[in-house]
């Protein structure tokens, strides 16, 4: 059975440390997609502390979680075992979106191990914090993470990414804004 906590314990921060991917769901306010985002690379999410985590947000194709937290702050994040026995944790909350301009940005960078093609830090508060059973999750073996997003992101110098960035992440598939114009700049420097 489930059971609902008030704060990441011990052994969920171990169970969430050891997952190699995450999903990230959020939402418009109004209508629009539903938007769910797996997540790799275990050095891109960080315990900040009892009720608060932190994740890199890495160039994408898409920039829906920028939007729809900008526009409502809601958010999931899902950890699922592949692996072992079976559980589920959810962390739901509120998310705020962290930008290079940020005076709190280079501090958030620290958390997390090296990458080109830094977008943001997504920070989420969690309000609720839980498990479930996972029973009919699948054993899958995890192999290594792919390093392509990284190589993608280490092949553009900073015009390509900022050119990438301005026609691909200024608004979601529903037309929400998302980044704006001066935070389409990459970072000059790796996570």
């Amino acid at each position: 059975m489930g059971k609902v906590y008030e704060k990441l314990t011990d052994r969920l921060r171990d169970f969430i440390s050891a997952q190699p991917v995450f999903f990230v769901a959020t939402a418009p306010e109004q209508g629009g997609h539903v938007n769910v985002s797996p997540k790799g690379y275990a050095d891109t999410f960080a315990v900040v502390d009892d009720t608060t985590v932190a994740y890199l947000d890495l160039d994408g194709s898409g920039v829906e979680t920028i939007a729809h937290i900008r526009d409502n702050g809601r958010v999931t994040l899902m950890f699922c075992a592949f692996a072992g026995p079976p559980k589920i944790v959810r962390l739901f909350g509120t998310g705020r979106v962290v930008t290079p301009g940020d005076a709190e940005f280079s501090g958030l960078l620290t958390l997390f191990g090296p990458h080109p093609g830094v977008r943001s830090v997504i920070v989420v508060s969690c309000d609720r914090i839980a498990d479930s059973c996972g029973y009919s999750v699948p054993f899958m073996a995890y192999e290594q993470d792919r390093a392509l997003l990284d190589d993608w992101a280490g092949r553009k110098d900073v015009q390509q990414r900022r050119d990438y960035r301005a026609k691909n992440n200024r608004e979601s598939i529903d037309g929400l804004p998302a980044l704006a114009a001066e935070e389409t700049d990459p970072v000059r420097q790796h996570s």
